[in-house]
């Protein structure tokens, strides 16, 4: 494996587990990046997160962020953020632009859609989804399904994922639905834009300072999957013979700094336009983002304060997304050979308000008192679904469990005989992660008798 890794390679418009490798630029108006784009816009899992939690769980506000759109603004974001690097790379190796027929345009596309999906793996209840399926598979209650799971199996739900399910959103075709493996079929390069964390669950790096070693970015039932893509882009290897663990492929470094910029100054606009953060004291850190000139402050004038967060937010997000870029470029021969690891947004020069915009959003609007409310039930809800999903489809001769089996969605129980317990369990798992915040409490409810269906 060379020692960096080249744009050439990087870009690739093959796709994903088909049969379909015509991809040439006269088939269709619409670019291979632009059509993962669209592919993700159009599948169920993406419109699922309309009703998943970005800031406040099943928020009652119309003006409060889902995980759509939050997905969608950050896919706005690293639509700039990639066709500003784009052109730069271009001009740095025009070579590019000959065989491959790269545009300016396809870096974009290739970052917006990766942004797009980033948060398409994501649980009910947001992070706090995470946990509680983390804590499930660690509980007692859990224990007699995976006696025959390996370490890594048993770390890929003990340590659960949502960029590993997402992973399997997009590359993953159930046996019920399909024989045309592949998920959503996307580009190779796109896919691997996606992974902000390039390794299997194991080995754990405690204490890493490297960014994209803190989670892992597929299940073992993926990670030969994920090998195929690395080899296909030249992506460089890291970790020990054997192990699936590579640097990522420069182009997640811009959608994670996407989601960085989107949640720190939107899901601080949802705190403030909530009122949960004072307004005063809002204000004046967003000011001091941008830095203004005297002059420049004096000439506006805003007779509702909500409709100065909103200039504020867009300049903010302007100036931010000008200044990543910078920062990108200045590193690309850096990333390029992987010695370079860590958040875009830490070398920007407003970081330390925006870490005084994260802190306060951590204490005011996650801390909130009816968010962890709410989270905590969430809690109780996925582990209790867990259990009894676990049993309906480990213990089929019971008749109450039967009945809960008759609940979940056959793809979910289909598999071959010779399948695993572990993919067994992943598949439970898969039904679980892909509720929404209200399915998963209907459901919950439902199976426990505090709630009966309406008939009709």
């Amino acid at each position: 494996m060379p020692r960096t890794t080249t744009w050439d390679k990087l870009i690739s418009k093959k796709r994903f587990e088909t049969t379909d490798h015509k991809y040439t630029s006269d088939e269709s108006v619409r670019g291979e990046f632009q059509r993962d784009y669209d592919r993700i816009v159009f599948s169920s899992a993406f419109r699922r997160l309309q009703n998943k939690t970005q800031v406040m769980p099943m928020p009652e506000s119309d003006f409060v962020h889902t995980r759509l759109t939050h997905s969608l603004e950050a896919s706005v974001v690293g639509r700039s953020l990639g066709r500003i690097v784009g052109k730069s790379i271009l001009e740095r190796y025009p070579e590019l632009t000959g065989e491959k027929n790269i545009q300016e345009a396809d870096f974009g596309d290739m970052v917006a859609a990766a942004c797009l999906a980033h948060d398409i793996g994501n649980p009910p209840f947001g992070h706090s989804g995470e946990d509680a399926i983390s804590a499930y598979f660690l509980s007692d209650a859990a224990q007699p399904f995976m006696t025959t799971l390996t370490e890594e199996q048993k770390a890929d739900l003990q340590r659960f994922e949502g960029n590993a399910a997402g992973f399997r959103v997009l590359t993953y075709t159930y046996p019920a639905h399909c024989n045309l493996p592949g998920g959503l079929s996307l580009t190779y390069t796109t896919l691997a834009t996606f992974t902000k964390y390039p390794k299997e669950s194991l080995p754990v790096i405690p204490n890493t300072k490297s960014t994209s070693e803190k989670k892992y970015g597929f299940f073992q039932t993926e990670k030969s999957w994920f090998n195929t893509i690395a080899w296909e882009l030249g992506l460089l290897k890291k970790g020990m013979s054997g192990e699936v663990f590579y640097h990522r492929h420069p182009l997640a470094f811009l959608v994670e700094a996407a989601d960085d910029i989107c949640y720190r100054i939107i899901d601080f606009e949802d705190g403030l336009r909530l009122g949960l953060v004072p307004q005063e004291k809002g204000l004046e850190l967003l000011r001091q983002i941008l830095n203004d000139a005297p002059d420049r402050v004096s000439s506006l004038t805003f007779y509702d304060w909500r409709e100065e967060i909103g200039y504020l937010r867009a300049r903010i997000i302007g100036k931010l997304i000008n200044e990543t870029a910078g920062i990108f470029l200045q590193h690309e021969p850096e990333i390029l050979a992987g010695t370079y690891d860590k958040p875009l947004i830490n070398e920007l020069a407003c970081k330390p308000v925006l870490d005084q915009i994260k802190d306060l959003s951590i204490n005011l609007i996650y801390r909130n008192r009816p968010v962890l409310e709410i989270e905590a039930a969430g809690f109780e809800v996925l582990g209790g679904l867990l259990d009894a999903c676990m049993k309906a489809a480990f213990n089929s001769e019971s008749k109450h469990h039967r009945k809960i089996a008759d609940l979940i969605p056959p793809q979910y129980l289909q598999l071959p005989e010779d399948a695993s317990d572990y993919e067994r369990i992943i598949h439970i798992t898969d039904f679980v992660t892909s509720l929404t915040d209200q399915a998963a409490l209907g459901l919950y409810r439902k199976i426990k008798g505090i709630e009966l269906p309406k008939m009709y």
